[in-house]
């Protein structure tokens, strides 16, 4: 069968589900749920997928609200679409995942109404934990994307956006154990946990004067003590520090680290330094499966910002740069916002659900049911998406392993008087 028609049904089965899938985004976006406790939104989605009459694994990969659909012939290319769920603390969906949960779903349900002209296989993934723990890359190690020939999902945005720019990220929390006084009558007794934390993150202010203009680090004390008149016997940051790909990331730790040993230098603190279990790594775009995702989108009359024109700097970070380092991917953006309208923003929360939010769920369904056609319908087009992936792949697994790395203190020694830095 000709492959326009093909994306003609796959477009007109998501108009027939417009009704669902914009019901099940408002669901997931008036009850927001935090990373790894997206318990109520998976129910939603699962239930839905099992609607349509496609089983559906749940607790997947080692994820309790993680969930796994695959479908179609196993002779053909297997292409994972992708949905993730998760909120932020305190502004909900200010970063529209909810769009991203159920244009995924719109796509990966359209195309199993092809039913047996399905030209390939089709993995439909729910995964959670974007925001935090990097939920992708604890499904990929225990096999998520095995013999996966492509795998993509669309981020709402306040442009259309071919791809989304990123960069490597790793999270620390440091957390300092001092000694309890009155901070009045006896200050000499105590050793103060606040003012370790305070140190270590005038030092990490500092030392963002001389890093890289790729290099970001940025952070918040969670705890500062229990009362004035109290020396604080307790208090912890958490950072973020981020870089260009793994390998400019890891000796950005290795001073950010310097700075937590500071302050515990400084003040006689006990020190616990908790990385991340894995690295974010920077997005590595298929430029192919880019250029045909953009082709789909354009028919659907979204134009798209050029890139190359994104101010200096602009970039975050996704587990799905993590994806893409071991399968070719695509992680295009669609604009639901004016574009003075930035993600993690609570006037974007609005947006999420807007009349330009439903539609980027059902042109985000449509476009990659359209893409996912062209990779199992053309030989060529998939295999010079797999030629761009080769280009670079020991690059990829260099970096997918030094993600892994754990960091560690720089020195075995004691630091100041009541403890060690580990």
């Amino acid at each position: 069968m000709p492959l326009d028609e093909l994306k003609k049904d796959v477009c007109s089965a998501v108009d027939d589900m417009r009704a669902e899938l914009l019901a099940l985004s408002h669901a997931i976006h008036d009850e927001p749920e935090l990373a790894l406790e997206e318990f109520k939104a998976a129910e939603r989605l699962t239930n839905a997928v099992e609607s349509h009459g496609i089983k559906v694994q749940r607790e997947a990969f080692g994820l309790k609200t993680g969930y796994v659909a695959e479908f179609g012939k196993a002779s053909g290319p297997t292409i994972a679409i992708l949905s993730e769920y998760d909120a932020l603390p305190g502004i909900g969906h200010a970063c529209g995942h909810n769009i991203i949960a159920t244009s995924g779903f719109g796509a990966a349900i359209a195309l199993s109404k092809l039913n047996a002209r399905l030209p390939g296989r089709v993995r439909y993934l729910g995964t959670p934990a974007e925001e935090r723990y990097g939920g992708k890359e604890i499904m990929a190690r225990e096999g998520a994307f095995e013999k996966c020939d492509a795998a993509m999902m669309i981020h709402p945005s306040n442009e259309n956006l071919v791809t989304m720019p990123c960069i490597a990220i790793s999270e620390v929390e440091a957390i300092y154990h001092g000694r309890t006084a009155h901070a009045s009558a006896m200050p000499y007794r105590g050793l103060n946990a606040l003012d370790a934390v305070v140190t270590a993150y005038q030092s990490i202010a500092q030392l963002r004067q001389h890093i890289k203009n790729t290099d970001r680090i940025h952070g918040i004390i969670t705890e500062g003590g229990l009362a004035p008149n109290i020396v604080p016997e307790r208090a912890a940051c958490r950072f973020y520090v981020r870089a260009a790909d793994a390998h400019e990331l890891a000796p950005l730790k290795a001073r950010v680290q310097a700075c937590f040993e500071a302050g515990a230098l400084a003040t006689g603190c006990r020190l616990e330094v908790h990385w991340g279990d894995t690295d974010y790594l920077d997005l590595k775009t298929n430029w192919p499966m880019a250029e045909m995702y953009e082709s789909n989108a354009v028919k659907l009359a979204r134009e798209f910002f050029p890139v190359a024109n994104l101010p200096p700097g602009y970039a975050g970070s996704t587990d799905m740069g993590n994806v893409s380092h071991r399968v070719p991917s695509i992680h295009p953006m669609l604009g639901v916002a004016p574009p003075g309208v930035i993600i993690h923003n609570p006037e974007f929360t609005r947006h999420a659900a807007s009349e330009k939010g439903d539609q980027a769920v059902i042109d985000g369904a449509k476009s990659m049911a359209m893409t996912a056609l062209d990779l199992m319908c053309d030989p060529r087009k998939l295999a010079a998406a797999k030629n761009d992936f080769d280009a670079t792949a020991e690059l990829s697994r260099a970096a997918i392993a030094r993600s892994r790395e754990p960091m560690r203190a720089r020195h075995d020694h004691s630091h100041g008087g009541c403890g060690c830095a580990r």
